[in-house]
């Protein structure tokens, strides 16, 4: 087993091979690589079903939805890769030229990161779409998969390593770190001269662990508290929808709704309708029920179990929602401000004031109105798939694709100028 200093290693030593890589060559590279996952599809499931089968019994059943792979899914993942061929190059870009008082000309070019490290947990579809954003953006990267998904991961790796290599370029522009102890995500936190950026993704608890121990530069992405408000003025017939997408369509990723708002002047009619559709429908339908946790507010308008003290301030990624009663869209601003991630919410109103003052105040990454918080991905907001939702500010923020993955350099030619 290679230790991960020997990977980061030849991660960057690769860096001068992909550097060299033209545009025509890393999308013929990147057509390979979504060839060569369908091709192995059957490796890569029976990987999987291992995986699977450890998993079973020791994480719920919406954790082990996210760690499943079909070959539907496998070909979703190809598609994401093949959408990233489609994509302008960000490398080379001319951002700004200009010429100085003394004669220069300067130039701002976008460039590659260079090494691109990411750890993540249960889902194995962020193998292939890390490693086809960071060659795309010109990066070499170094993936640290879960434990639980990583026979899955690894072989994913693999397969596309090994395209790599049939077209005569270096394997090394995708390394999969092969120690699945806590040590080697410290080793990678700690990496200073051989990583260029780290990118968590996962649960609080790694996001958390990233952002207070790295020494390199870090993204803190993921965590979603995602937040749904129904003003006194939405058409109820989109709301509903909306609260069953954001909360059901797959609970277990970081856009799902995680908390319920509704305007008092609506709550008696609203909230009743809210519990028929997550609750007694699903119920009748052999579906899994959505569980209310409901604040002493939404508890005059309906039965569920009482909100505890930090269940609007959980990620639950289950069929968990909490639901409170706030008096205005004020109300609801001040709501998120306190117990949001900052990564996607959304107000259902007819109001177009009142979806202003929403839009401008609420301070996350996507903020919608009239739609689903489970918009918020790379795919959906056509960057070919992502890297991660970064929830902070500097240097990205939101959904990140190939531009999130470059930085730029000042080119600046001159004929003889001193200083």
């Amino acid at each position: 087993m290679l230790s991960t200093i020997e990977i980061l290693k030849r991660a960057v030593n690769a860096k001068t091979c992909m550097n060299l890589l033209t545009e025509d060559q890393k999308n013929q590279a990147l057509l390979k690589m979504a060839e060569a996952l369908e091709e192995h599809a059957g490796e890569i499931l029976a990987e999987n079903e291992k995986d699977l089968e450890n998993a079973r019994g020791t994480v719920s059943d919406v954790m082990l939805d996210r760690l499943m792979l079909n070959r539907d899914r496998i070909h979703d993942m190809a598609e994401g890769i093949r959408d990233i061929v489609r994509l302008p190059d960000p490398v080379g870009r001319v951002l700004s030229e200009s010429v100085t008082a003394d004669g220069l000309q300067l130039k701002k070019v976008s460039v590659p990161l260079g090494v691109t490290a990411i750890i993540y947990e249960s889902r194995p579809n962020v193998t292939s779409d890390a490693a086809a954003l960071s060659l795309k953006s010109g990066n070499v990267c170094v993936l640290r998969g879960g434990k639980e998904a990583y026979r899955t991961s690894h072989m994913i790796a693999e397969v596309m390593r090994k395209a790599l290599a049939e077209l005569g370029i270096s394997e090394d522009l995708i390394n999969m770190v092969e120690d699945t102890t806590r040590q080697s995500s410290l080793d990678l936190m700690k990496a200073r001269g051989y990583v260029d950026l780290l990118i968590p993704r996962g649960g609080a608890g790694l996001i958390k662990a990233c952002v207070e121990n790295a020494s390199v530069p870090c993204i803190e992405t993921g965590t979603g508290i995602c937040t749904v408000y129904v003003d006194k003025d939405a058409d109820i017939g989109k709301a509903l929808p909306i609260i069953d997408n954001a909360k059901t369509q797959r609970p277990s990723v970081c856009n799902a709704a995680e908390q319920l708002l509704v305007a008092e002047d609506i709550a008696e009619d609203f909230l009743p309708r809210v519990k028929e559709l997550l609750v007694d429908r699903r119920e009748a339908a052999g579906k899994i029920p959505v569980e209310l946790r409901l604040s002493e507010k939404a508890q005059r308008y309906i039965p569920g179990t009482p909100a505890g003290p930090e269940d609007f301030d959980t990620e639950f990624l289950d069929y968990i929602l909490a639901v409170d009663v706030v008096r205005d869209v004020n109300e609801a601003v001040s709501h998120i401000a306190a117990h949001s991630t900052h990564h996607s919410e959304a107000i259902v109103t007819e109001n177009e004031e009142t979806a202003a003052v929403f839009t401008h105040a609420v301070d996350s990454a996507a903020v919608y109105v009239n739609a689903s918080t489970r918009f918020t991905d790379g795919g959906k907001f056509g960057l070919g798939c992502e890297m991660g939702i970064s929830t902070q500010k500097l240097h990205a923020r939101g959904p990140m694709g190939l531009e999130e993955l470059t930085s730029y350099k000042y080119i600046v030619t001159g004929n003889g100028q001193i200083r």
